[in-house]
């Protein structure tokens, strides 16, 4: 009796070890999670977040999954970012300005007058020095630089026609809560006032602000054309966007996945460009379409307004010798990648 228990036990232990001796390869093999967050949706962010996962996807073999969360499912803004500084979200893409809290140097390449076209942002932002900068800021708070997407030109959407500067007297406009941006509008003529992405809708409705700096992807995708029927194309800042991941899971994983990670950001940044121009041209298509009208400053006040704010990143760094430095590169290198 007590033999052929013993037998009955060893059989049911070889059962379970081998049961365990199966089941720990595919344990092991579980792919890492790779979370990816922004607060838009069906835009150049979206776009550049599934072309980032899908190569990310292939490349690692399957051993990394990624999830993309747009329109702010994973909070707002802040929370986004803070989850990818602790590792609870892998990666954020969004405006560097919205960095600005992890290292003033984010804001230097929104500097008004920087840019004249999607192009030249685009060889700015694989220029090695400067690439090595804007991925690098964010490295002693948690966040790794994997990738770049230019977003577009600014413009100012509004309740009633501006056809010329002195149309933006006495004007509210809203901006994001970035000197450079409040400096900019002030210069134009309006009155900035700093407000989240969420309450521009509500603001233009209620009169809190007569108009938005943004641009044309963001009152098409958000739906700004059902408030706002007149955009003037300043043209300044261009809107830019950074996919940072969480330095915490990347220094994580083995040497080869990080370099898959490093390597799919680089290969999407550089191919994005052509789809940027022809969604951006599809939008203001999409704007027109639904009742609006686009208008564009004369030669010669356009002209005047970018010498008057192509200083602003300048005159409000001079006593901010890091940040100074930095739009100082920034405009360095525009130059020669005109």
């Amino acid at each position: 009796m007590l033999k052929t228990t013993g037998m009955l036990l060893a059989s049911v232990g070889l059962l379970i070890g081998g049961a365990m001796a199966a089941v720990s390869p595919a344990h092991a093999q579980a792919p890492q999670v790779m979370k990816l967050a922004t607060a838009t949706i069906n835009d150049t962010q979206h776009e550049w977040l599934k072309r980032f996962a899908a190569l990310v996807e292939k490349d690692s073999g399957g051993k990394i999954k990624a999830e993309i969360y747009p329109a702010s499912q994973l909070g707002s803004i802040p929370r986004q970012i803070e989850g990818t500084q602790f590792g609870s979200i892998q990666g954020w893409m969004g405006p560097p300005e919205f960095l600005v809290g992890v290292d003033e140097r984010f804001e230097a390449m929104s500097a008004p007058g920087l840019f004249s076209s999607v192009d030249q942002v685009m060889k700015v932002a694989q220029d090695a020095p400067i690439k090595k900068l804007m991925y690098g800021l964010g490295e002693p708070k948690g966040l790794t630089g994997v990738g770049f997407a230019p977003i577009g030109p600014s413009s100012i959407l509004s309740k009633k026609p501006v056809f010329k500067m002195a149309d933006l007297s006495g004007m509210k406009i809203r901006v994001l809560a970035s000197p450079f941006q409040l400096e900019l509008i002030r210069r134009m003529g309006g009155s900035p006032i700093a407000m989240t992405l969420a309450d521009v809708l509500p603001g233009l409705q209620q009169g809190t602000i007569d108009g938005t700096l943004t641009t044309m992807t963001i009152y098409t995708t958000m739906k700004y054309y059902d408030v706002g029927k007149f955009v003037v194309q300043t043209q300044q800042p261009y809107v830019n966007s950074i996919t940072v991941m969480s330095k915490k899971w990347m220094d994580a994983l083995p040497a080869e996945l990080q370099k898959v990670v490093r390597d799919s950001g680089d290969k999407v940044t550089a191919e994005i460009g052509p789809w940027v121009k022809d969604f951006f041209a599809e939008q203001e298509k999409v704007y027109v379409a639904n009742g609006g009208k686009i208008s564009q400053l004369p030669d010669d006040e356009f002209k005047a307004m970018i010498t008057k704010v192509s200083t602003i990143g300048d005159d409000l760094s001079k006593t901010k010798p890091a940040l100074n430095e930095a739009v100082k590169a920034m405009f360095a290198s525009a130059a020669k990648n005109k």
